[in-house]
């Protein structure tokens, strides 16, 4: 049977309706690419799926987000200049002197509240923006660590104040100074050179999170844990500025959206992580001393004095000033 002209006309219309759509920039996929250092079995590895997952739905499917762990894409301390060269879209960043500020202070010492977490790292990234935008970046998830950043040694009962010339693994300036104010000394070593360095007696002891730690099956190597509980700490994952901005202002917002929904699904199963891994070591022959509150304020308090002028030369007096009164509304 033939078809009548009206009908052939509207079936092509329809054709090209839909091409049309799918040719659409509306419909264009965005594809970003997010390194981490974490591996696959560290909790933050599930975090990252969720932020995919949420980014791919509120998006429609316009924004895709593929997860490479384990800094398989570049190392840690490479983090601004792969997404700025395209190696990575969305990174960690570490200590860098392009970001001043955040290398001063996204390391910092206080005992933290821990219950207004989520809004303290929604703050501190607000501060850093400007400073992000300089550089081409865009805070875009908060992976705190203020939680389990800690310190581990070879043998019992290291007295952290006393360190005795001890080599203990850094990550920044910060924690070097802590290390060498209490009489140690620094040496920094990427995350995925820690096993080694622990095994084979490069350091004394390891300053790092427990979700990492565990993850990379350090107990086993180092297994005498001092809990300080005196760091606020906030690796904020950043995206390229260019690529963030090439977006529609509602994938933009609905990419904030995911990171910060991300963040709010991930805390209670990240504190679980760390508490379990803590007890799971403990039950294998690692021990844990706790350091009385009252002694890790006044530790923290006395390295945050020492530390004022650098965050003073790194931030400017005003942001430095907003920087201080936001830890201070937040500490314990």
């Amino acid at each position: 049977m033939s078809r009548s002209p009206s009908a052939s006309l509207l079936r092509l219309g329809a054709l090209a309706l839909a091409a049309a759509a799918w040719l659409s920039p509306a419909a264009a996929q965005t594809t970003l690419r997010l390194s981490t250092y974490v591996n696959e079995v560290d909790v933050r590895y599930q975090g990252f799926k969720k932020f995919a997952e949420l980014a791919a739905a509120k998006t429609s499917g316009r924004v895709k987000v593929e997860i490479f762990p384990s800094s398989t894409l570049h190392g840690w301390s490479e983090g601004i200049d792969a997404v700025l060269g395209g190696v990575s879209d969305i990174s960690w960043m570490p200590a860098d002197k392009r970001l001043p500020c955040f290398r001063a202070t996204s390391l910092y010492p206080m005992v933290v509240d821990m219950g207004k977490q989520i809004q303290l790292d929604a703050d501190y990234a607000a501060l850093m923006k400007p400073e992000a935008a300089k550089a081409g970046l865009v805070p875009l998830i908060n992976s705190n660590y203020s939680y389990d950043q800690e310190w581990w040694f070879k043998t019992p009962g290291v007295d952290i104040g006393k360190l005795d010339g001890k080599l203990v693994r850094s990550i920044g300036p910060l924690v070097s100074t802590m290390i060498e104010t209490w009489g140690g000394k620094p040496v920094f070593i990427a995350p995925k050179e820690v096993f080694q360095s622990a095994e084979r007696g490069v350091v004394d002891g390891i300053n790092m999170g427990v979700a990492t730690y565990s993850a990379w099956k350090l107990w086993g190597v180092m297994p005498h844990m001092v809990k300080a509980g005196m760091f606020y700490g906030n690796i904020v994952y950043m995206v390229n500025k260019r690529k963030f901005d090439a977006l529609s202002p509602a994938d933009q917002t609905a990419l904030l959206a995911a990171a910060r929904e991300s963040e709010v699904w991930l805390k209670p199963e990240y504190e679980k992580s760390v508490d379990t891994s803590i007890a799971d070591a403990v039950k294998q022959g690692g021990t844990v001393t706790t350091l009385p509150r009252a002694r890790s304020k006044a530790m923290a308090d006395a390295i945050a004095t020492k530390w004022k002028a650098e965050v003073d030369s790194a931030c400017g007096p005003e942001l430095a000033g907003k920087v201080r009164a936001l830890f201070a509304r937040n500490s314990l």
